[in-house]
C-alpha cells in the first residue's frame, strides 16, 4: 500500500515474526525441527488441563515457527486459497543441506538455482508440511531494488 493509502505512516513492519503449523505428533514434530542446526525450543504454553497448547521454536532474531498439536491427519496440499509453504533463509546452501543429512532429516533433492536466482532446498516435516529454504545471490531477483 502507498503512503497516500494509509495516510501518515507512523508504524512500520518489521519482519516476519512466525510461521504456525498444526502437527498430529507435538513429541515427533518437536524431535524433527529440533534436528535443524540453529532452532532451539523458546518458550510453550500450556491449557487448564496441563496439555500443550503451543510450542515456539526460535528459528532467527525474532524469527519463530509455532507448532500447534493435534491435527487431525497429514497435510494436503490446498486447492483453495491458503498458505502453501514456507520458506527460511540460509547463508550457505551447500553446508545446510551437509547439516540437514548429518542431522538425519532428507531433503527432497539436492539444492538447486531457482528461476529467481537463488539457492533453493525443500524438506517436509513429519506430517508433510512443505519447508523451504533460500539463500540469496547477486543475481537473485529478491535482491533488486524496485523501480
Amino acid at each position: 500500500m502507498t503512503a497516500g493509502r494509509l495516510g501518515e505512516r507512523k508504524h512500520m513492519l518489521k519482519g516476519l515474526s512466525h510461521v504456525a503449523v498444526w502437527v498430529t505428533d507435538i513429541d515427533r514434530s518437536l524431535d524433527f525441527y529440533l534436528r535443524m542446526p540453529g532452532v532451539t525450543e523458546h518458550f510453550r504454553l500450556h491449557k487448564e488441563d496441563g496439555s500443550v497448547w503451543l510450542i515456539y521454536l526460535r528459528v532467527g532474531p525474532n524469527q519463530f515457527i509455532e507448532l500447534f498439536p493435534r491435527a487431525q491427519g497429514p497435510y494436503e496440499r490446498p486447492t483453495n486459497a491458503g498458505y502453501a509453504h514456507f520458506c527460511l533463509e540460509v547463508d550457505d546452501m551447500q553446508a545446510w543441506y551437509r547439516s540437514l543429512i548429518e542431522a538425519g532429516i532428507t531433503p527432497k533433492s539436492e539444492p538447486k538455482l531457482g528461476a529467481d536466482g537463488s539457492w533453493q532446498l525443500w524438506i517436509e516435516d513429519p506430517d508433510g508440511n512443505p519447508i523451504e529454504f533460500h539463500q540469496f545471490t547477486p543475481d537473485s531477483l529478491q535482491m533488486r531494488e524496485k523501480d
